[in-house]
């Protein structure tokens, strides 16, 4: 790629490597933990090649994977990484200009050169290059120098516009394969007679591919491609649940008998998610003292090679996750803050395309954490982010309280580990908090850790005008909803399920990139609803939902949607965030 945007995951394949054996083969033979569902993918002195050409050594992806590799290095952890670079001095129609020589002088790691037009010499330095990345476990980078490019870039590249025609034929001319050929029968390697029996050999290799490949059947159902998006989600029984393991981690966080806060739950539920699965590791940056939110708080000293600090890079962070998925771990990548995500862009959405792109032969099983999300007071737009990315290929939840939180991630976990990407978003403003009313105190937020259940992508928690939990059969006909999640939940909750006389249920949803399937069983019920969405207008999940429900034709006559203000959130004010009193005078608007 141009991109260079298969460096980042290669730098996490090298971390991989190493790493698994110690975590799964120390688990297979520990009596003390579960063991592994896994055994690792390659061998402990396995290392991870990837190439570019030298203009991509100029890309973000590249950059940060190198400074990765180099960070690796100095902190003397095992990085066995082979950069190559082929350079033929050209990027598309940017000449080199000498830039590749002054960029590799920077570098704190070996730089191995060859000639690029001599096979031998290739091989040799090649070997070299490779030997030292396996004894020493340390990053490397080859550069195959003076390599034509004998075509142009692509089709669309209209080369004769930069280049003369004597260049172009001169290119042309410069055929590797020959070059490699002829110091073969010098050597007596082989004969001519060999090497073009051996081209006839390849010839019809690759007419029976071409002729395999063009008679599979084309792309035309629009269903079939959405459904290879993902992993197809695997059943949770009770089977998958492990109460004793929930107990124990549920005493290490040190939640109280009455329950406590989300933050502790969440902290009891990674615990028990790293617990439960040997594969499972937690990356992220600041992660090893507790994150900024304690909500990983003593868990680097239970799990020491399982929770691991990063620099502060989302694009090398989420890459070499992608890595560590290909070596069959499965990581919790954290976001230390929701707009961090967009340092990251391409290797999030790498991540997302990843089973599509493949066709389901190379899953990349993750947990994205994204917290920093929603409402706050402190640290401006930067740390109170409202909108979210979500690409096919992506299952998007967020919950509203810390027991919802233990229980979805259960499933989503397994889902996970059966190769599907997840993220999990967690609004800031509800880690600590205890009440839904401020004033009353009413602890509202308070919860137990469910020690025996799980909660689906396909359910919703509903609550009646009381604010109690009812099964989503009991909404009476022709009732009044909120629809919501997140701190949506707890804005609709303040009002006291009333709104001038006309009572309304609230119906969470936690999963956002699809429309809940109990949801839709719901909708019949429904006479009106509202639509509270937390993120920014314009941008927002519920935007997508409504569309659904609507093709489905599901959408009751009577429908309004509530978002945040399409605008930045400024310090020291939640003005722009979705309230109570956006909820209210969406109802109020559809009981009119």
């Amino acid at each position: 790629s141009p991109l260079a945007s298969q460096s980042p995951p290669a730098v996490g394949r090298a971390l991989g490597f190493a790493l698994s054996h110690t975590i799964l083969d120390s688990s297979s033979s520990s009596s003390s933990s579960p063991p592994a569902s896994k055994s690792p993918r390659f061998p402990r002195d396995a290392i991870s090649f990837v190439s570019v050409g030298d203009g991509s050594v100029n890309n973000a992806h590249f950059l940060s994977a190198m400074n990765t590799a180099e960070y690796a290095q100095a902190r003397k952890y095992k990085c066995p990484v082979l950069f190559a670079v082929s350079d033929n001095d050209i990027c598309i129609s940017l000449h080199g200009f000498g830039w590749l020589g002054n960029f590799l002088k920077r570098l704190h790691m070996p730089v191995y050169e060859a000639v690029g037009l001599n096979i031998l010499d290739v091989h040799r330095v090649t070997q070299q290059a490779t030997e030292y990345v396996r004894n020493k476990q340390r990053p490397a980078l080859i550069v195959y120098r003076d390599l034509p490019r004998r075509f142009a870039h692509s089709g669309n590249d209209r080369e004769e516009e930069y280049r003369t025609k004597t260049e172009i034929a001169k290119q042309q001319e410069a055929n590797v394969i020959a070059g490699a050929c002829f110091q073969a029968t010098q050597l007596g390697v082989a004969t001519y007679e060999k090497l073009h029996d051996r081209y006839i050999e390849i010839m019809e290799m690759t007419k029976v591919a071409f002729d395999k490949a063009s008679a599979e059947d084309k792309n035309t159902d629009r269903k079939y491609l959405v459904q290879t998006n993902s992993a197809p989600l695997v059943p949770v029984t009770a089977e998958h649940i492990y109460p004793h393991e929930a107990k124990e981690a549920k005493i290490r966080a040190k939640i109280g008998s009455k329950g406590d806060v989300m933050r502790k739950l969440m902290n009891a539920t990674i615990d028990e998610a790293l617990a439960l699965n040997p594969e499972t590791i937690y990356i992220g940056e600041d992660v090893g003292y507790g994150g900024y939110y304690k909500v990983t708080d003593g868990l680097s000293s239970c799990y020491p090679h399982r929770v691991q600090d990063f620099p502060p890079d989302e694009t090398s962070l989420i890459g070499a996750a992608i890595g560590l998925a290909q070596v069959g771990l499965v990581p919790i990548l954290e976001i230390p803050y929701a707009k961090y995500l967009d340092c990251g862009a391409d290797m999030f959405f790498e991540a997302a395309i990843m089973y599509w792109l493949s066709n389901g032969t190379c899953p990349n099983g993750m947990m994205i954490r994204l917290q920093g999300f929603g409402p706050g007071r402190f640290g401006g737009n930067f740390h109170t982010h409202n909108s979210l990315h979500m690409p096919p290929g992506i299952d998007v939840v967020c919950y509203s309280n810390g027991s919802d939180y233990a229980r979805g991630w259960r499933y989503a976990m397994e889902q996970v580990k059966a190769g599907r990407v997840v993220m999990s978003v967690d609004c800031t403003d509800l880690l600590n908090r205890r009440h839904i009313d401020l004033e009353k105190k009413d602890n509202g937020l308070i919860c137990h850790y469910p020690e025996d259940d799980w909660l689906p992508f396909s359910s919703v928690i509903v609550r009646d005008p009381s604010g109690k939990r009812i099964a989503s059969s009991d909404v009476p006909p022709d009732s009044l909803a909120v629809v919501t999640y997140g701190t949506g939940v707890v804005e609709a909750l303040q009002l006291g399920g009333d709104v001038d006389g006309e009572p309304f249920y609230v119906i969470e949803t936690p999963l956002l990139s699809d429309v809940p399937q109990e949801l839709e069983m719901l909708m019949p019920n429904l006479k009106a609803v509202l639509f509270a969405d937390i993120c920014k207008d314009g941008g927002h999940p519920y935007a997508t939902t409504v569309t659904r429900l609507k093709a489905k034709k599901l959408l009751p006559d009577r429908w309004e949607c509530v978002a945040a203000t399409p605008t930045y959130n400024p310090l020291g004010t939640t003005l722009t965030f979705t309230e109570a009193s956006d909820i209210q005078r969406g109802l109020q608007t559809l009981n009119q």
